[in-house]
C-alpha cells in the first residue's frame, strides 16, 4: 500500500474537508507546459530522484498524492479558465515520505529537482473522482472556492490539485483533490 500523506481533519463541511497538514518534505520540478501535460513531464525527474539519482544513491518510497499548482499566480481581475489552467509553468511535488527527514533527505543529482520543507498548513480540500482534466480541476476549484467564502474562511494561496492513482486506473476509480490553503481558522 503507498504511503499518504498526513493530515489531520479539523472538521467537515458540506462541501469539503478542512485539514491540518504537518510540516512536509516535497521533492518537486518546475515545468512548462498544459495542465495536462505538466504532470508527465515532471514525473521522470521526479520518478527517478525517489528511485536513487541523489547523492547517497538512496531509493525513497513512492507516496500518494502527486501534487500539482500554477507556478505563476494569475491576477483575481483577469483570472480565466484559459489562464489558470492552461500553458504556463507549473510546479508538480512528490510528498517524500514520514520517514525522511530535513537530516536525512538525499540531494536530488538533477538539477530540475528541488527538495523543500513545506510548513504546517491548513487548508480546505474537495475530493472527486474521474478524469484529469483543466475543465473538471478548474470546476471543481471554482465550487471549492465559493464554499470557502460561504464557511467564513479566507483562501491564503493558490489552489492545488492532488491526484493520489496511477494513470492505468480507470478514470471513475481515480481519486483527486483539489486543496486551497486558507488562514488559520
Amino acid at each position: 500500500m503507498t504511503e499518504q500523506q498526513r493530515y489531520d481533519v479539523v472538521r467537515t463541511e458540506p462541501a469539503f474537508e478542512l485539514r491540518r497538514y504537518p510540516p512536509h518534505l516535497v521533492a518537486e520540478v518546475e515545468v512548462d507546459g498544459t495542465f495536462e501535460s505538466a504532470g508527465n513531464t515532471a514525473f521522470r525527474p521526479l520518478v527517478g530522484y525517489i528511485g536513487g539519482r541523489n547523492e547517497t544513491s538512496t531509493g525513497l518510497a513512492m507516496t500518494a498524492p502527486v501534487i500539482q499548482r500554477r507556478e505563476e499566480p494569475v491576477p483575481h481581475d483577469v483570472e480565466t479558465t484559459t489562464s489558470l489552467v492552461g500553458k504556463g509553468r507549473y510546479v508538480v511535488s512528490f510528498v517524500l515520505p514520514d520517514d525522511v527527514t530535513t537530516d536525512t533527505v538525499p540531494t536530488p543529482n538533477d538539477a530540475q529537482v528541488t527538495v523543500r520543507l513545506v510548513p504546517e498548513e491548513y487548508a480546505a480540500v474537495s475530493r472527486f473522482s474521474g478524469r484529469w482534466t483543466a475543465s473538471s480541476y478548474r470546476t471543481r476549484v471554482d465550487a471549492l472556492t465559493e464554499a470557502v467564502a460561504a464557511a467564513g474562511l479566507i483562501a491564503t494561496g493558490p489552489a492545488r490539485f492532488a491526484r493520489f492513482d496511477p494513470p492505468w486506473t480507470p478514470w471513475f476509480r481515480r481519486r483527486n483533490e483539489v486543496v486551497l490553503p486558507v488562514a488559520t481558522p
